[in-house]
This record gives structure tokens, C-alpha cells and sequence, in this order.
């Protein structure tokens, strides 16, 4: 008999960076594809899948224009643009058949729903993928904090932080072959270290509410399936 997943409703976290691939900014397709594929094969096991989408990938190409501009402007920009995410992620999921809702923290209702908590759970419940969009609807507040709150409110099992890099290192492992990767390190660690996991609001909130925190590598082939199913991948983050 075959193995079962060990968590029944995670939340991942992409970064808007990840849909880049080796572009400078915007959207790879590839990219989005090949990321769409890991999660389909996790649906597929029966884990219930929701997504916090970031905005870096888009910003990135109007950050130099925003430079000098009012902090919220900035940040209500960068809240569209993980609109704009959302929807491509959406596209390739219909494209390979995987049922999606994207849900936005902004109202924009022409383009995608608002989010209403109810039906995102019953929508998860159903099988399908839920797209959590425009961060928190506020600004001064990062994708990470969005992704723990949304985490909580989904009732997940494991918030998931797609990340470049396999985990959180003793130190950059580009620049310091030797660093070790962390295969388990409470909130506590994390934050007195600084280790950047995700930002404090995030990691307090995950802390607060006893909510783990796997940070694993996007790029790296079943890695999103190997932490569904309970294996040694990435840097686990607990209470």
C-alpha cells in the first residue's frame, strides 16, 4: 500500500520572484507551468492546496518609477501585480485541468472574486485550488504575513515557503560552501537568529498559533511532493 500524505490542507507560499525563471522580471511560463505541475501531482494525492501569490516578479519592472513614491502607493501597487499573478497561475492550472478560484484582498469583482473565508474553505473542501491574492488588502504588510494569515484561517496543517534555496542555512550557501542546512529549528531559533525564513509578523503569528512553517526549494524536482509526504526536505520551523 502506498504511503499517505502526511498533511491533509497546506498553504504555499510563492514568492512573485519564482514565475520569474531566469528572466529579470515577469512572468516565465515554463516557469509557471512546471510549478503548476508539482501542485497538480500534490492535489492529486488528495491535499486540499491553497496559494499566497507575491508581486516581486511585476514591481520588480516599475520598482526604479516607484523609488521616491508614498510607501501605501507603492504597496497597492504591489498588491495588483500579485493580481496579475494569480490570474497567470490560474490560466495554466485550467490549461492541465486542476479546478481554481482566485480570491482577492482587494475588490476588483470583475476580475476575480473577493475573499470570503467561507467560501475558500468550501471551495478547498471541493478539491480545488484557492489563489489567495493582494496580500492582506492592507499595505505596510509583506505576502509572508498574508501567508500565515491565511494559513490560520484555512485551518492548514503546514504553511509552505517556496523559496531558491533547499531549506535555511547557517549561513548563504552560495557565498559559504560549508554552511549547514537546518533540518529543524523552532520560531524561537529563527527569530533570535534573524534567519529570514519569513518576516517577524509572519513568523510570530505562525508561532503564536502553533502553525509549522516548511521552507523548501520550488526549483527542485518533487520537493513540494517529498514535504507533503512527510519526508526530509527543506528546514521544518516549529514551536
Amino acid at each position: 500500500m502506498s504511503k499517505s500524505p502526511a498533511y491533509k490542507r497546506i498553504l504555499l507560499k510563492l514568492s512573485g520572484e519564482a514565475l520569474m525563471g531566469d528572466d529579470n522580471y515577469g512572468i516565465n511560463r515554463d516557469t509557471i507551468d512546471r510549478i503548476v505541475g508539482e501542485i497538480a501531482e500534490v492535489v492529486r494525492l488528495g491535499v486540499e492546496v491553497a496559494v499566497v501569490i507575491g508581486g516581486g516578479n511585476i514591481f520588480r519592472g516599475v520598482a526604479p518609477g516607484a523609488a521616491h513614491m508614498d510607501r501605501a502607493t507603492a504597496d497597492y501597487m504591489g498588491m495588483l501585480a500579485t493580481v496579475m499573478n494569480a490570474l497567470a497561475i490560474q490560466d495554466s492550472m485550467r490549461q492541465i485541468g486542476l479546478m481554481s478560484r482566485v480570491q482577492s484582498a482587494l475588490n476588483i469583482e470583475q476580475v476575480v472574486e473577493p475573499y470570503i473565508r467561507g467560501k475558500a474553505m468550501r471551495y478547498l473542501e471541493e478539491g480545488k485550488v484557492v489563489i489567495f491574492a493582494a496580500g492582506t488588502g492592507n499595505p505596510f504588510f509583506t505576502t509572508d504575513t498574508a501567508a500565515a494569515l491565511r494559513g490560520m484561517e484555512m485551518n492548514v496543517d503546514l504553511v509552505l515557503k517556496a523559496t531558491k534555496v533547499d531549506g535555511v542555512y547557517t549561513d548563504d550557501p552560495k557565498t559559504h560552501p560549508e554552511a549547514m542546512r537546518y533540518q529543524r529549528l523552532t520560531f524561537d531559533e529563527a527569530i533570535i537568529k534573524n534567519l529570514k525564513v519569513m518576516d517577524a509578523t509572519a513568523l510570530t503569528l505562525c508561532r503564536d498559533q502553533k502553525l509549522p512553517i516548511n521552507v523548501f526549494s520550488i526549483f527542485k524536482p518533487q520537493a513540494l511532493k517529498r514535504v507533503v509526504m512527510g519526508e526530509d526536505e527543506g528546514t521544518m520551523v516549529h514551536v
